[in-house]
């Protein structure tokens, strides 16, 4: 949890991952959930077995409390649903991915007709492992399920239009962005970059405003001296000295060795809620009222960006996205090639192992298969150590000279409006401060966890004060790691690990094995990894009762 507000460059993030509990603290809906049932149970079955039944509920609840501990590797139960959710994949064939065409499918089923028209062990043998390469073969990876295209032509932005399983559809737009410092910069320039930023995210927070989330993404990969070979080819004087040539050669091999350059995207996503659907409908009808309201939203983001000091503002099409997550799936394919690039076909065939997204491609230049091993890990706001921090509290993540490896660095903000955050902050604060009396009250010392707890909401309270202009966000941090095969992305996890627990801050790595392929997609720059969340009864009331739009209204 963490706010929007642009009052100081130094903020406290940590210890929150999400609001109170009916029972007090931070529990997972698994915990609350086991925990419900089994004090229902005990009141039910204590009247009607005596004593057995109150056995049954006690037992239970010790039972819950063990399974769900958290540890350094999670808890007991997720690591079983972990296993679990892994044999069900490879069972099921969506541990492997191919991308979708005509005749490979045909030629899948026909394999499948032929295996079910054998008889005994090798009918099912066979029946299974044709079922798996027709499941295989999809037309979006895992990590883009659902996404489609609103505008994808040539030359104008490209609108993303997304409809994941179980989830809220969206759209979204991606940003290139040449970054807010470069090189040495003052305390001021950075706290005015801090500002700017913040009253980016504060403008677009509010509940009139259709934006719902906005995802950062850092791609950190080798430096590229292809356009500087290009210009050489271009400018060079035919009468230079073949030994001038040379010494220029191994200057630009000197410097691009080990050297890691930066990337930057912004993607802000439009959630598709009947707010947005009557907002276009203003601008015409159908799909075209979407791209025309798009049209709008789009320069508007445009400018805030300008705004936020982040320099050179570029807005994506629709094939420079698929580029890009082409290339983080293939980091031998360059970052800006969209010479054979359709927006349709945005996956490279991969298979998964329990912790690592395995991509076998193409090098771009060479014409030779490359394969490439990934790995992601989530930053969750619990597993940070709550401490002042600047914007720069980062930078050993994605400069880090210890850190020589390619990897995207990503975060989602889901913006929430003032009123809601308030009011989440306030009974945040209210619970804590109750399980505090309740502890002096038993004799008990009070925890440290409270005590931060407490003061992480009091401090979004005061950040939420009435004319403040503030709003609220919630929070999550992706990191996808590459290298060339299982030993070096070993080798890889643990300097990751070393440097986010000794340099960051960060206590753990939240490792998404099981799903790893699935979880490349929370680094592309397509808005996915952060799910919004349920507001109050009385936040959907007003909302309510603020309708959707006036017929007669201009906008």
């Amino acid at each position: 949890m963490t706010d929007t507000s642009t009052r100081a460059t130094v903020r406290y993030l940590g210890g929150e991952s999400g609001h109170r509990s009916f029972f007090g603290g931070q529990h997972s809906r698994t915990r609350i959930s086991l925990l419900g049932l089994f004090i229902i149970s005990g009141m039910i079955l204590t009247p009607l077995l005596g004593w057995p039944g109150l056995v049954i509920g006690v037992v239970g609840i010790g039972l819950t409390l063990m399974l769900t501990a958290k540890t350094h590797r999670g808890s007991i139960i997720d690591r079983r649903a972990r296993r679990a959710r892994w044999k069900r994949r490879i069972a099921d064939g969506t541990d492997a991915f191919q991308p979708y065409e005509t005749g490979a499918w045909d030629q899948a089923e026909q394999r499948l007709q032929v295996a079910r028209a054998l008889r005994g062990r090798a009918r099912t043998q066979a029946t299974w492992e044709a079922q798996r390469e027709l499941t295989a073969l999809r037309s979006n990876p895992d990590g883009a399920d659902g996404m489609g295209w609103l505008q994808q032509s040539r030359g104008e932005p490209g609108i993303g239009w997304h409809a994941p399983t179980g989830e809220q559809p969206y759209l979204s737009v991606t940003f290139a962005v040449t970054g807010q410092l470069r090189g040495i910069e003052s305390s001021s320039v950075m706290t005015r970059a801090a500002e700017g930023w913040g009253t980016f995210l504060a403008s677009r927070a509010a509940a009139s405003v259709l934006v719902g989330g906005v995802q950062t993404m850092t791609r950190v990969l080798p430096a590229d001296t292809a356009m500087q070979e290009f210009w050489v080819a271009g400018s060079l004087d035919p009468d230079v000295p073949v030994e001038a040539i040379k010494s220029y050669e191994e200057v630009l091999h000197l410097t691009g060795q080990d050297a890691m350059v930066q990337r930057h995207f912004i993607t802000v996503s439009w959630p598709v809620t009947t707010a947005f659907i009557a907002a276009a409908t203003k601008y015409g009808a159908g799909r075209d009222g979407w791209r025309e309201l798009m049209r709008q939203e789009i320069a508007s983001t445009v400018r805030g960006l300008q705004d936020a000091r982040l320099g050179t503002v570029e807005t994506l099409t629709a094939r420079q996205t698929v580029a890009v997550m082409l290339h983080q799936q293939n980091p031998s394919r360059p970052i800006d090639y969209v010479a054979d690039v359709h927006p349709a076909r945005a996956g490279v065939a991969s298979h998964d192992e329990f912790s690592a997204h395995v991509v076998t491609g193409t090098d771009a230049i060479t014409g030779e298969e490359v394969e490439w091993w990934h790995r992601t890990a989530a930053i969750r706001a619990d597993a940070l150590t709550t401490a002042p921090r600047t914007q720069l509290w980062l930078l050993d993540l994605l400069i880090g000279a210890d850190m020589p490896f390619i990897r995207s660095v990503s975060f989602h903000l889901h913006l929430i409006p003032a009123t809601d955050a308030k009011a989440a902050a306030r009974q945040d604060m209210v619970r804590d401060a109750a399980e505090s009396l309740s502890r002096q009250e038993a004799g008990k010392f009070d925890t440290d966890d409270t005590q931060v707890a407490m003061s992480a909401a009091r401090r979004r309270r005061e950040d939420l004060i009435a004319g403040s202009h503030h709003h609220g966000a919630e929070w999550v941090g992706y990191v996808t790691i590459s290298a060339r095969d299982r030993d070096e992305l070993a080798r890889t996890s643990r300097q990751l690990q070393e440097t986010c627990t000794t340099s960051l801050g960060i206590e753990r790595l939240e490792w998404m094995d099981s799903y790893q392929s699935a979880a490349s997609g929370t680094t592309w720059p397509i808005g996915r990894g952060l799910a919004a969340t349920r507001t109050s009864i009385s936040s959907r009331m007003l909302t309510r009762l603020a309708g959707r739009t006036d017929k007669e209204s201009i906008s």
